[in-house]
């Protein structure tokens, strides 16, 4: 018989499997289905016969290109503003971390309607910024505008949260060499810490797309509902579970689709050791 250890290293899944205890795949199938039943019950309420006339409808596809452009442009803004703001947080030290940290994060906690009123009374017609706006001729309230900077509010956290610990993961000594070899700053940047925390950044954009293509209530405080301008696809489903339940839960089933597919390619390439990296750089 084969002593413990060779066995192991014969079949390490089953170690892995074997040190957690039975007790808690009984849990874990509980949870699974408190996810996964509802969306079995939904398919289950799908009107099959008249799926493609739902969600083919004018209506339908307006909200439906409407939300995969907004929310294009928020993945954007989330990778433009993002990336220095997981930078700072991660690579630099400073006395106000601690409290920067937070309030960078803070979206992911605050309820979307807080955050919709936040931005009306920012970018509103008699907001902090709006006032100024209101005098160069542009109006950003309950435009598309709005929509893009409601779904940027609220996906940002996911893009920064995702580089950050992609870049605590790979951590400093591959920057440290280039700069002792004279690299500037910037060329550190752009030639080793990108490059090394890439599949944190895709992952990141991709959750935040994610994000940003369900977003609903801070899209409704502060963009309205207009058809063909602020009215994506979650505030489409809204309006549809009022007049044609029909049509919301095939709808409801498309975007479900899409979140499963995008998720699913977030993490296709994640190390299940880091979540981030699928191997690690070599020098």
């Amino acid at each position: 018989m084969a002593p413990p250890d060779e066995r192991s290293r014969r079949r390490p899944g089953t170690a892995r499997v074997d040190a957690v205890p039975r007790w808690v795949f009984g849990i874990a199938a509980v949870g699974a289905l408190f996810v996964l039943l509802p969306l079995v019950a939904m398919v289950g309420r799908v009107n099959w016969g008249n799926f493609l006339e739902l969600v083919t409808s004018e209506a339908s596809v307006s909200a439906l290109l409407l939300s995969l452009r907004t929310s294009s442009v928020a993945t954007v803004l989330c990778i433009l503003l993002g990336v220095p703001m997981a930078l700072v947080l991660a690579r630099t030290r400073f006395s106000g971390l601690r409290l920067l940290r937070p309030l960078v994060l803070l979206p992911l906690v605050l309820p979307p309607v807080v955050g919709g009123i936040a931005l009306l009374y920012t970018f509103g017609r008699r907001g902090l910024l709006g006032e100024t706006f209101e005098l160069l001729g542009i109006q950003i309230a309950f435009s598309t505008t709005a929509v893009v900077l409601a779904q940027t509010f609220v996906a940002l956290p996911y893009l920064v949260l995702s580089l950050e610990g992609g870049l605590r993961a790979v951590g400093t000594r591959y920057e440290a060499v280039a700069a002792t070899l004279g690299a500037a700053p910037t060329t550190v940047l752009r030639r080793v810490t990108l490059p090394l925390v890439l599949p944190a950044l895709v992952s990141g954009a991709v959750l935040s797309f994610a994000r940003a293509l369900g977003e609903f209530g801070a899209t409704l405080t502060f963009a309205g509902s207009l058809q063909g301008v602020t009215r994506t696809l979650p505030l489409e489903i809204y309006l549809q579970r009022e007049i044609d339940p029909d049509a919301a839960v095939a709808l409801s089933l498309v975007l479900v689709v899409v979140a499963v597919l995008v998720v699913g390619f977030a993490h296709r390439g994640a190390n299940p050791a880091t979540g981030f990296l699928r191997r690690a750089p070599r020098c």
